[in-house]
């Protein structure tokens, strides 16, 4: 719990210094071997990842999540949640980003989760940063879970639209998603679009980032922080040498 209460400030003042920050997305469900998710979790804090993402869309348990974070702990990066439901949450992590899935056709994913999850979160007094979870294009699990209607590729002011709201509703960070597994990533009109249009909100953008040029896209388009998970998984090579690329912009 060493970044307990802290996140944001060390997140505000990694981006201070006019770089793109990454986070490294991590699955429970997907994990089945603590020491090879060591191993992997060591390459990408080696190559420069900012902050671990823990969490998925199913299959996620509170046990789970505790057994992955005292195996990333020893390593001194933050640890944010990334909560599919109220399952995804854990007293032994740093801060949760306390999300809403704006574009949700079910209201549980709006604001239902969020109010049975809230007095747990007091309780475990983790940091919470408010962030609209957007769905763009593929969707993947998230979208297909969370009842999303994706946002259109080729209608980047209706992205544009959903996040403006979201920065008057005072959400301080809008993660754009494509969904795991993407075949491709949030198009960089889509992320230019929302970055000329926001003020103050952070901009993530995750899903089907598979490559460093798929990165330095996003980044130089005006990306925040660039998130990745799938290709952590299938190739911790690539995903380093994602990691990387952001460094150099």
């Amino acid at each position: 719990m060493k970044w307990r209460g802290r996140v944001k400030e060390y997140i505000e003042g990694k981006l201070s210094s006019g770089k793109p920050l990454h986070f490294t997305l991590l699955d429970p469900d997907e994990i089945t071997n603590p020491k090879a998710t060591l191993s992997v979790a060591e390459k990408m804090a080696d190559a420069g990842t900012d902050v671990f993402l823990l969490g998925g869309s199913l299959g996620v348990t509170e046990h789970d999540l505790d057994a992955v974070i005292d195996v990333l702990e020893p390593l001194g990066l933050p640890i944010v949640l990334f909560p599919g439901n109220i399952n995804g949450i854990s007293m032994k992590a740093d801060a949760i980003l306390f999300m809403s899935l704006l574009n949700s056709d079910d209201p549980y994913y709006i604001i239902g989760a969020q109010v049975q999850g809230a007095p747990i979160i007091r309780r475990y007094r983790l940091e919470a940063l408010p962030t609209a979870y957007l769905i763009v294009g593929h969707g993947g699990a998230a979208g297909y879970v969370g009842k999303a209607r994706p946002l259109p590729l080729d209608k980047p002011e209706i992205t544009v639209a959903y996040a403006t709201a979201a920065e008057m509703l005072g959400m301080r960070y809008i993660y754009l998603e494509a969904g795991s597994g993407a075949p491709t990533p949030v198009p960089s009109k889509i992320v230019r679009a929302v970055k000329e249009a926001v003020s103050d909100a952070r901009i993530l953008v995750g899903g089907g980032i598979r490559s460093p040029e798929d990165a330095v896209k996003a980044a130089r388009a005006g990306a925040d922080i660039i998130v990745t998970g799938t290709v952590v998984e299938e190739d911790p090579g690539r995903a380093v040498s994602i990691v990387r690329a952001i460094k150099t912009i």
